[in-house]
């Protein structure tokens, strides 16, 4: 806990805390409250309302929360079950947040139980069987509490004043998300009242719909309380380096040393002081932490730089957090997994190795650096992208990694980072929903799920009808998990009761599985993908270009073949959805004037090549160019989500489409009329079913519970996510009259 910097004794939000929270303060030293929990203390003692409290890493949060709720406490408990509930989504924040509550609780006699996986059972049966105080537990236990032991829930929670909910950013548009929401909905059904929720947020943008995220039924009576005393101060460097084109044994060499070269800067900057390194996938991390190692053993210093991702065992994780808490110089070279967190103290510098798929994700990460007053927090970027050449893509030449690198920095400058997304489906979640509600009551009626889950809870996109026809799916013969007692209630079915039995029911996410990439029977490695795939899409991996044969879903397989058309584009990378202001800023980028002076003397050159490139293709002022007979680029413009649905669209007319950044490579045979004879087509619909796009051999299934949905139901649910069929229309009508306005 940072300690403020004047006189706390003549706050006026001091003075209304109870006695031993103001001697926990004293006993801390501090001098004064952070202007964030000055006002958190009013707001929260002055009225009942639902509250945002949102700021940046390091900024009292927690204790803007705490105070004057744990002061609440102490003043009305009622001694009738937990009196607080901390929601968070990670065993390591409950355990950091378990020794400071209960630091600050001692002289309170408010017990404080942490809850999770690897907590014992005789602590859970303690908080069990005299519930009281505060109680902190991850959404994933609080799932198994109302499974389990759901009749039990009114008496756990009854008396509880308010939720919190840690790193409410992190539960904006995912099914863990929204099975959060379900919970707090469903604990508020179980006790027959209202419970006050209290959001810890980042700072993001568009705080309003956040509101929406807290409080589905009711988000305008949701206060929302935001930091507007820190300015954030960002020093930043991009770098760029160059790797040759051709893919031969000798050029491969080429490219590691390229890796070299960012390994060797990074030694020489970060070495003595407390860094994070985000390198992208673990092969990467596990590649520069060797490399950092080797050039540690060859200088004779001892190592300071370490790897941190999900597969390495618990403890050598935990070990290296408690280095980075207590040891000057330590750099964790790591994958997302140390973006949310523990306090692991004051962070020198965040390094990005590529360019990250997020704004959010970007000052998340950089939240660890720069959390003295005063201080500036330091990113160094670093962007490896192949040299351009006389055989290269003509994609190849904007370098549109360094081009989104770019354009994260100017619009975290603008403060800008993406909003909640527009309210999904979530049939996977629902499903899974469906089924823990029917196993806390031992069964249920459809009315009654439906109450809960649809309408008072946040599944409200799903309608009676397409609630219906769900449940129908989930009873079928082939799917089984419930079944219908003869007075209508649902039950269980033997599958249902073996899903729900097992430990892993209780977690609705899943590790995004990375699908098999196979050609004649040889497996040329793995793949994550997060968009829908399908036959004769072509996708680029290991340098080359493939044609899809086949998508096997469920066997997390895709058969390709070698495409020996054309030279395929450096993509770079794959696996997030970018936002379609993040590609708007990336055109901004590529079509004005001036070099950013956060740019290193390469990086400049590429981006000046870049420019220089656009206007040779032609793309600034005509979105769509034909580089070929049965060949043409074109320039959506567009994040993700819309771009991956033209480039959907065009491949189910026959159309070879591969998707990058705001751009779409497109080829056909003699047989297809020029692509812009199909964008006039698509250009004149007044609707498109998503239908009409979606083959049943895509990959649809990404979801945990996806693989029980049937075609139908999967297409509905990905098309409410993942794709955008309604803008389709004024899409294709733009880019066919484009005049570069």
């Amino acid at each position: 806990m940072n300690s403020p910097a004047s006189n706390s004794e003549s706050s006026q939000g001091f003075s209304r805390l109870a006695r031993p929270v103001q001697q926990w303060i004293w006993n801390q030293r501090w001098k004064t409250l952070y202007e964030i929990q000055e006002r958190a203390i009013h707001t929260l003692l002055d009225s009942d309302r639902d509250v945002i409290i949102a700021a940046a890493t390091a900024r009292g949060k927690t204790e803007a929360a705490f105070f004057p709720l744990i002061s609440s406490v102490l003043e009305q408990s009622s001694h009738s079950g937990f009196d607080l509930v901390y929601l968070s989504p990670l065993k390591a924040l409950i355990n950091d947040q378990f020794g400071r509550l209960q630091d600050l609780c001692q002289k309170t006699g408010l017990p404080v139980y942490p809850w999770h996986g690897d907590i014992s059972l005789s602590t859970k049966k303690r908080a069990r069987e005299k519930p009281d105080g505060i109680l902190l537990i991850t959404p994933e236990s609080l799932e198994a509490l109302f499974v389990r032991r759901g009749l039990d829930a009114a008496r756990l929670f009854q008396g509880v004043q308010a939720v919190v909910v840690d790193e409410l950013h992190a539960f904006l548009d995912n099914e863990r998300g929204i099975h959060v929401r379900s919970l707090l909905t469903r604990m508020e059904l179980s006790v027959g009242h209202r419970i006050r929720r209290v959001g810890l947020s980042a700072t993001l943008s568009e705080m309003k719909l956040v509101r929406k995220i807290l409080r589905p039924e009711n988000p305008e009576r949701v206060e929302i309380v935001e930091d507007t005393s820190s300015n954030f101060w960002l020093k930043a460097q991009i770098r760029g380096y160059l790797r040759q084109e051709s893919l031969s044994e000798k050029d491969q060499r080429d490219d590691m040393a390229a890796q070299t070269a960012v390994a060797q800067h990074l030694f020489r900057k970060l070495r003595g002081t407390r860094n994070l390194i985000f390198a992208g996938s673990r092969q990467n991390v596990e590649s520069y932490a060797d490399t950092l190692r080797i050039l540690s053993e060859k200088e004779h210093l001892p190592l300071e730089f370490f790897p941190h991702h999900a597969n390495l065992s618990r403890e050598h994780r935990m070990d290296l957090e408690e280095r980075l808490r207590t040891h000057p110089a330590t750099t964790a070279v790591c994958t997302s997994t140390l973006e949310l967190g523990i306090d692991i103290g004051e962070i020198a510098c965040v390094a990005q190795i590529g360019p990250p798929f997020s704004v959010s994700s970007l000052r998340q990460r950089l939240g660890r650096s720069g959390r003295r007053a005063g201080a500036a927090a330091v990113l160094r970027m670093y962007q490896i992208e192949l040299q351009a050449g006389t055989k290269s893509h003509p994609l190849d030449g904007l370098y549109l990694g360094l081009i989104r690198s770019i354009a994260m920095i100017e619009l975290l400058r603008q403060r800008w980072c993406e909003p909640p997304l527009p309210q999904a489906l979530h049939l996977s979640t629902l499903t899974h929903q469906i089924l823990s509600v029917i196993a806390e009551h031992g069964g249920r009626s459809a009315a009654r799920i439906y109450q809960t889950l649809c309408e008072r809870g946040p599944f409200q996109s799903v309608t009676r009808t397409l609630f219906a026809h769900l449940l129908r799916q989930l009873g079928s013969s082939e799917v089984a998990l419930i079944e219908q007692a003869p007075d209508g209630t649902l039950l269980l079915g033997p599958k249902g009761e073996r899903l729900v039995e097992h430990y892993s029911f209780y977690a609705v996410f899943q590790t995004p599985k990375e699908y098999r990439i196979i050609t004649e029977n040889k497996e040329l490695g793995t793949l994550p993908i997060t968009m829908v795939v399908v036959p004769d899409m072509t996708i680029i991996f290991s340098g080359r270009r493939w044609r899809i044969l086949e998508v096997r879903d469920k066997e997390k397989v895709i058969r390709v073949s070698e495409d020996r058309v054309g030279t395929p584009p450096n993509f770079p990378g794959a696996g997030g959805l970018i936002h379609d202001r993040v590609v708007a800023e990336m055109q901004k980028v590529l079509t004005t004037t001036g070099i950013p002076d956060y740019l290193n003397e390469t990086a400049a050159e590429l981006l000046e090549h870049a420019r220089s490139h656009l206007q040779t293709l032609g793309l600034p002022s005509n979105s769509l160019q034909e580089t070929g007979k049965h060949h043409a680029l074109i320039a959506t413009w567009t994040g993700t989500v819309k771009t991956s649905t033209l480039a959907l669209m065009l491949t189910s007319r026959g159309y070879k489409v591969t998707a990058f950044d705001g751009f779409l490579d497109v080829e056909w045979n003699r047989t297809l009329p020029p692509v812009t004879i199909a964008l006039a087509e698509i250009a004149g619909m007044d609707s498109i079913s998503p239908e009409s796009a979606i083959s049943e051999n895509s990959n649809l299934g990404t979801e945990k519970f996806h693989p029980y949905l049937s075609t139908g139901l999967l297409i509905e649910d990905v098309a409410s996510s993942r794709l955008d069929f309604g803008t389709l229309p004024a899409l294709a009508r733009r880019l066919i009259h484009s005049d570069g306005s």
